[in-house]
């Protein structure tokens, strides 16, 4: 923090940096004690906050597309990486190894870059998601349905906990910010300092909208009272405060989309296969201590209960406890030191006060809760405390499954049945991550239907993906972070599913003419347009409804033979006259399904050189109806589709394609996806 060591902590509100009046509450250096900073919200107007985000940064967001948005993700991802060495720094006061600050502020950095990916490769260049296909609702055409999906049109306020002060917000933020809401940041008192400077360096940046994003520093004062029907809460934290939040009057008058992640005694399972000296014994051991000591164990996501078979209790003890006495614990900035410091001296005294309700049901095999030796630092004035290694022989006790000690402790169970296994995991009444370590799939297969209604993500871990594995406490942008019951019930991140969450989905009713309007997509029975043959314009020329109809063409005998024999496709149904007609489906001879695309693709395009670059492919294909010697086909190309690529030259087409016979029967539907360039050549 430089000369700001003790300074305030500053809040971002609208529009402007606010200092709080009074002095504030000091906050410490979980490795030295120091006085780090000081914080306090005092003189925060929190609705006027909220009004500022709807009305300033809502606004802004929602000219952008999804693609304009997920350039600023992608930018600002770039911008902070460049800033990482002094997070890295930050983040050591917080009692973090440079491991455990890689794990927060890489990881939080990886979530903008995979949603920025995400969002131009899942999510249009517009302002408008579908959602689903078209639902026909007569039997006309005349009147169908149609999902979409739009930002609500409010703020999602996010109050984290202290043990991710930069991946928290930033797995938060980068949802919202991609669905076009605006986030306001209400960080954990004890490592708020490194948030602070995280959204310091957002905002210096200038590269987000006014609005988009606010913090605040200190306590929530009556933030809640202010939020309505379009705002959206998260938050992560204990279950008791979950719960009290939950209840709170204005949630529950406006039926506030409230997402908790709380609590949650995660379990890892080593199978029966793994003996020592087994792979999978290996790794359910590293795993193990790996959970415990990494961010001192203060992940929501840590393994607190590790049930292993009862004949190898021992073993598993055994290794576990040499691993860990490997593990120096001390200053994060000193060589060697592999677990730092909790987040304070209060979450010590948390954690000391959960193992002895633990040490009701099993016995301490490794670590002293109340002494520890530590590398370069006085371990009375840190946040220190040693790795605890609990055993508890028997596993129908009560506290295993109630009693969270966040921080380096974990304890070891046994089990004698896949069944009794599957049932004490859900005794933890839900949890984010669980994990099971076997190289015998049947038992995986077992054990992960078993449980997985108690959690959100389940990792099997083996010999095969190990090298590969990301591990059982890290959660991914791409995979649902969440769990149910106790875990909270939430559920965030999950690619697409994290957009989402932050938009209202509406069914929308009409004539495909309105629902082509409305959504940007060519609907069946909605208005074409024929003239200039599509592919002749230009993404800058081309609109939806832009159609050309070409044939129609005769299928020969000689045709389809001739498919055979070029192809080797010699399927009785294209060759053998007899085996054909005793087919129910066919009754004779019929061309080949690709013949029929072939056929429809040269009929359909316009050879010279021009704005289409390339055809990159065909999706959704259906052979409706079979196709007989002396059939004659039409095709209907229709632009349904228009992308334009940002910082590119080209867009992408989605047309719609319909072959029919001289019956009007259609034979074979799918789309065709065409490269376009956005201006016409020369």
């Amino acid at each position: 923090m430089g000369e700001h060591a003790t300074a305030l902590l500053r809040s971002y509100v609208s529009g402007g940096w606010h200092a709080p009046s009074g002095d504030g509450a000091p906050l410490h250096d979980a490795v030295t004690g120091e006085e780090v900073a000081r914080i306090s919200s005092e003189g925060i107007d929190m609705g006027a906050a909220l009004e500022h985000g709807r009305r300033t940064g809502g606004p802004a967001l929602r000219e952008l597309t999804f693609h304009q948005r997920a350039a600023l993700l992608k930018a600002l991802g770039g911008h902070l990486r460049e800033h990482r060495d002094e997070l890295y720094a930050l983040s050591a006061r917080t009692g973090a190894t440079l491991g455990d600050s890689k794990f927060d502020i890489d990881g939080g950095i990886g979530v903008l870059l995979a949603y920025a990916s995400k969002g131009r490769r899942e999510l249009p260049n517009d302002t408008v998601f579908v959602d689903g296909a078209v639902e026909p609702l007569s039997k006309g055409g005349t009147f169908a349905g149609r999902h979409i999906a739009s930002p609500l049109r409010g703020v999602a306020v996010q109050i984290n906990a202290f043990n991710f002060p930069v991946w928290g917000p930033l797995e938060k933020f980068a949802p919202a910010f991609l669905a076009g809401v605006p986030s306001l940041v209400k960080p954990a008192s004890q490592t708020a300092y490194l948030t602070q400077r995280l959204v310091e360096l957002i905002i210096d940046s200038g590269l987000l909208p006014e609005g988009t994003l606010q913090l605040v520093c200190g306590g929530a004062g009556d933030l809640l009272d202010h939020v309505t029907g379009q705002d959206l809460v998260s938050f992560t934290g204990s279950a008791s405060t979950a719960q009290r939040l939950r209840a709170h009057p204005a949630i529950v008058r406006h039926s506030v989309r409230f997402n908790a992640e709380a609590d949650s005694l995660n379990c890892s399972i080593l199978g029966p296969d793994a003996k020592p000296g087994t792979a999978e014994f290996d790794l359910y051991v590293k795993q193990l201590v790996t959970e415990m000591t990494v961010k001192a164990g203060q992940k929501c996501t840590a393994i607190r209960r590790a049930f292993v078979p009862a004949e190898l209790l021992d073993d598993v003890a055994e290794a576990v406890g040499a691993r860990l006495a490997k593990t120096t614990v001390g200053n994060p900035a000193s060589e060697g030191v592999r677990m730092g410091a909790l987040a304070s001296l209060e979450q010590r005294e948390e954690v000391r006060r959960s193992l002895k309700g633990l040490s009701e049901a099993g016995r301490i095999v490794f670590g002293d809760p109340d002494h520890v030796d530590v590398v370069d630092a006085d371990a009375e004035l840190g946040a220190f405390i040693s790795p605890v290694l609990l055993r508890a022989d028997d596993p129908d006790r009560a506290e295993p499954h109630e009693v969270e000690a966040f921080g380096p402790v974990s304890t070891l169970m046994p089990y004698t049945s896949t069944e009794q296994v599957v049932e004490l995991a859900a005794r933890g009444q839900g949890s984010l991550a669980g994990s099971v370590v076997t190289g015998d799939a049947a038992f995986a297969r077992d054990v992960v239907l078993g449980v997985a209604p108690w959690h959100g993500r389940l990792l099997v871990l083996d010999a095969d993906d190990a090298k590969e594995s990301t591990g059982h406490g890290s959660p991914l942008p791409a995979l649902v972070h969440g769990g149910p019951g106790r875990a909270g019930g939430g559920e965030e991140m999950g690619g697409i599913r994290g957009v989402l969450h932050h938009m209202q989905r509406t069914a929308v009713q009409g004539s495909p003419k309105v629902l082509s309007a409305v959504t940007g997509q060519w609907v069946a029975g909605a208005p074409r347009q024929e003239g200039v043959h599509p592919f002749r314009k230009s993404l800058a020329e081309l609109r939806v409804g832009d159609t050309v109809v070409a044939g129609p063409r005769r299928v020969t005998p000689e045709d389809i033979a001739h498919f055979a024999e070029f192809t080797g496709d010699t399927f009785y149904a294209h060759t053998d006259e007899a085996a054909a007609a005793a087919n129910p489906l066919f009754g004779g001879i019929v061309a080949h399904g690709y013949l029929v695309v072939s056929f429809a693709a040269g009929l359909f395009v316009s050879p010279e050189p021009g704005p289409v670059l390339a055809n990159y492919g065909l999706e959704n294909l259906r052979f409706l109806t079979p196709v007989k010697p002396g059939d004659e086909l039409t095709v209907t190309l229709t632009c349904k589709q228009i992308t334009p690529r940002e910082n590119a030259d080209y867009g992408e087409v989605r047309w719609d394609t319909d072959v029919t016979n001289a019956d009007g029967e259609s034979v074979a539907k799918y789309d065709v996806l065409t490269l376009v360039a956005k201006e016409a050549t020369q």
